[in-house]
């Protein structure tokens, strides 16, 4: 078993190092001191559990547990933490355990065997879906680059747009490719994203105004967009609504 071990403090970490290393069929491939470095590490290394503090700067374990379910294959998630008020928080974003520090040998024992049984297909995950958690929306976006990822924060998207079954993200720093859906994205940023088209999402504060081109179609001027984006007839009424608002 390939694990990846994520937490801010060095000494939780090691405790952990300690307790896996007297296990002969468990190998410690990386070790991640935030939510960031440990989505690269698993990127990278594939492992088949990633033990995940929740409380680290940057990235949180509830955050990237949401991009590790995207990832595929996707790693078994078991969370360690002092604390047990996010066990609920934790079993929404379909973690296989939920390990409380000090994480005693048996209880680690019994989290591996879960995971054991996870991998080989005999259970279904804790959860029982990937919609993020009410209230609970990423700060960051996730795009696969042959093995590595690049994290795109949520206020530097400008748009997004549906093409087969990817999602092009239009951000501050160029266009990425995501394997989501628009509809769980406007699901989780609907507060931050309005609907101008079946197949396209926009950052309601990029909007500067809408127009009509030389054949009466509606688009949508955006501040960083280099052409104007087509408005459907059904999204008009409901974007004039939205724009009298921001």
């Amino acid at each position: 078993m390939r694990v990846v071990i994520a937490d801010d403090e060095p000494l939780a970490r090691e405790r952990l190092r300690s307790l896996l290393a007297e296990r002969d069929d468990v190998e410690v491939v990386a070790e991640a001191a935030d939510g960031q470095h440990a989505l690269h590490a698993c990127a990278e290394h594939r492992p088949d559990l990633v033990l995940l503090d929740i409380a680290m700067p940057g990235i949180d374990g509830l955050e990237a547990a949401r991009h590790l379910a995207a990832f595929e294959p996707r790693p078994a998630v078991v969370f360690c933490t002092a604390y047990d008020a996010h066990a609920l928080s934790a079993f929404e974003a379909e973690a296989i355990d939920y390990l409380v520090k000090p994480v005693r040998a048996e209880r680690l024992d019994a989290a591996l065997e879960r995971v054991r049984t996870f991998a080989a297909g005999r259970e279904r995950h804790i959860g029982g879906g990937t919609e993020t958690a009410p209230g609970q929306s990423r700060s960051h976006l996730c795009a696969r680059l042959r093995g590595s990822l690049r994290l795109i924060p949520i206020e530097d998207v400008h748009y997004l747009h549906a093409e087969e079954k990817y999602v092009i993200v239009h951000h501050a720093r160029g266009e990425d490719l995501i394997e989501e859906s628009l509809k769980s994205l406007e699901d989780e940023f609907g507060e931050r994203f309005v609907r101008i088209h079946r197949n396209c999402l926009v950052a309601r504060h990029e909007i500067v105004e809408l127009k009509r081109d030389s054949e009466g179609h509606v688009q949508a001027v955006l501040r960083h967009g280099k052409q104007p984006l087509e408005v459907s007839r059904r999204c008009v009424a409901a974007l004039r609504e939205t724009l009298k608002h921001l």
